[in-house]
């Protein structure tokens, strides 16, 4: 990682670009980019507020983009970047792919399916197994993440007097 532009910087600054566009749209800030040979495959951002769906996480999206680029739901050789360590439904959804390793910049310590939590992406018991990368433009990706956390809690903050719809 002393490189700058290390392959992995490259295409995490381009999750990172999704993400910024989630935060954009009120969406939890979370992208994710899928490249094979070189070639990207998939590229998305969180959409579950505007498609009114829990499971349109950039990870899932990404995921379908690239089964429909390659014609082929076994995602073998791929590899996914993402902004935020996998939830357990989308680690769900990488290991059922097939895709070959995952690179996430900032882990989730409490709901981080991938290893911090549920440790999914390399658990015995399942089919496949993928391999982690982690910390990649971590500060830039965190930074991203604690501002809309931060913004949404002032939006959310009562008014001074207590009354929360004054103004």
């Amino acid at each position: 990682m002393n490189d700058n532009l290390s392959e992995e910087v490259i295409y995490m600054r381009m999750a990172l670009r999704e993400a910024e566009r989630a935060a954009g749209e009120g969406e939890v800030p979370c992208g994710a980019v899928i490249v094979k040979e070189g070639k990207i495959i998939g590229k998305a951002h969180n959409q579950t507020e505007l498609l009114k769906d829990p499971t349109a996480h950039a990870e899932i999206l990404a995921i379908t983009q690239a089964a429909a680029a390659l014609e082929n739901w076994r995602l073998t050789d791929a590899v996914m970047y993402v902004t935020k360590e996998p939830c357990p439904m989308c680690a769900g959804a990488i290991v059922l792919a097939r895709i070959k390793k995952t690179v996430w910049a900032v882990d989730d310590p409490k709901r981080g399916g991938a290893r911090s939590k549920f440790k999914i992406l390399d658990h015995a018991d399942l089919n496949h197994r993928v391999e982690i990368e982690t910390g990649v433009l971590e500060d830039e990706c965190k930074a991203l993440l604690q501002g809309f956390f931060r913004q949404r809690r002032t939006e959310n903050k009562p008014a001074q007097n207590g009354n929360p719809l004054s103004l």
